[in-house]
């Protein structure tokens, strides 16, 4: 059969599918984030996830093992030194990251949030690690009171900046943004991300809203999306993806507001002529269920996303190549808030698929990568061994 004319890429972030072989590494032996929900679930309903092949990866509980897979599928281990949402999806479109972004469990150095009181002209409180939402009960009214920047970090390389829409209007808290980017870029920080989290509602009732936006470091290299590009393909990124390359190899950028709009969103890119690939993150897993530690609601999200693979299905075309995978795991009953370093499931797709297989467990994200780069004939990424071949 001929090349894939439109490449259509889910990352369900944080869904991973059992521990890696090097999660002891990373203090995450026995994470299982897939295996763990659906335990805690009594089993996950998601029969269109089931037909494509996600229990003939492994059984998980309420998935039915496909007897005849209607998609191809595997999983893929990470080879990068990290198990953060960057690392994970730089490595999808072909980079390898030794050198971790750095972490600060103990808050951010002094000397920053100097700097960054001064360059901004306001407060900070907090500065430390925090759940987004824990962090608006405790110190919400003080910035209300104050005017102050709520800054607080995760386990991941991020340092966040909440503030009120009606004390920090959004242009000044975006402004804010790019200041504190510019003063992490030094060698001395190397922060991932900065992320503006605004938020609106009174004292009791504070309401994160979607005006959120992610300042992220360029990657460290040309990713298959830059290739892609300069090629006069298209790539559009949908939810958060722009913001994790930073824009980089992006032709169209689609915000959207939770898993369900991403969704909405994807099904909508159906409907557009293009040649390139359409790439989707929906972050809800990780950002509301997994750092939360919430099994039921992740349980419940995943079951959703599951109900709208038939509007995909019904929507793709002869031509029409779809993956789903996921970019590290957050297993929902592990210890802490932090990602767990897990294989992730991968699952392909297409219209054309008469005998289904499981294909070998990859040695990196960046076969994904790979794969698109040879399908579409441009520069091949340094790393990851593309499987075209093996799906056609």
């Amino acid at each position: 059969m001929d090349n894939f004319k439109r490449v259509f890429l889910i990352v369900m972030d944080s869904v991973g599918i059992g521990e890696a072989p090097d999660a002891d590494k990373f203090n995450d032996q026995g994470a299982d984030t897939l295996g763990h929900i659906a335990e805690h679930m009594n089993g996950l309903h998601m029969p269109n996830m089931a037909k494509l092949g996600l229990s003939n990866i492994r059984q998980i509980k309420g998935i039915e093992k496909a007897q005849k897979p209607a998609g191809h599928f595997t999983k893929m281990q990470e080879a990068s030194n990290g198990k953060d949402t960057m690392t994970g999806h730089w490595e999808i479109m072909g980079l390898n990251i030794q050198q971790p972004f750095r972490t600060f469990p103990d808050g951010f150095p002094e000397e920053l949030i100097n700097e960054l009181e001064e360059k901004t002209g306001r407060k900070i409180i907090g500065n430390k690690p925090a759940s987004g939402t824990e962090i608006l009960i405790e110190l919400g009214e003080e910035h209300l009171d104050s005017g102050a920047l709520i800054v607080y970090t995760s386990a991941d390389s991020v340092l966040q900046i909440a503030a009120h829409e009606e004390i920090v209007p959004l242009e000044e808290l975006y402004q804010i943004c790019e200041i504190a980017r510019e003063l992490t870029l030094d060698e001395k920080y190397t922060v991932g991300r900065i992320i503006a989290r605004p938020f609106v509602g009174n004292p009791g009732a504070f309401q994160r809203t979607s005006n959120r936006h992610d300042y992220a470091l360029k990657p460290f290299g040309r990713t298959v999306m830059n290739e892609l590009k300069d090629a006069n393909y298209d790539v559009i990124a949908l939810g958060k993806i722009s913001d994790i390359y930073d824009g980089e190899g992006v032709t169209e950028a689609i915000r959207t507001t939770d898993n369900e709009d991403g969704m909405t969103k994807l099904i909508e890119s159906f409907k557009k002529d293009f040649t390139g690939i359409s790439f989707l993150n929906l972050v809800d897993f990780d950002a509301k269920f997994g750092h939360r530690r919430d099994p039921e609601g992740y349980g419940k999200a995943l079951e959703a996303f599951d109900a709208r693979l038939p509007e995909v299905f019904k929507e793709l075309k002869q031509g029409d190549l779809l993956i789903i995978t996921a970019d590290h795991g957050n297993d929902p009953v592990h210890h802490g808030t932090d990602h767990t370093r897990e294989f992730v499931p991968l699952i392909i797709f297409h219209n054309d698929i008469t005998n289904a297989k499981e294909l070998p467990i990859r040695e990196t994200f960046a076969d994904i990568g790979a794969t698109i780069s040879e399908n579409f004939n441009v520069s091949m990424p340094e790393y990851g061994k593309s499987f075209l071949n093996e799906i056609k």
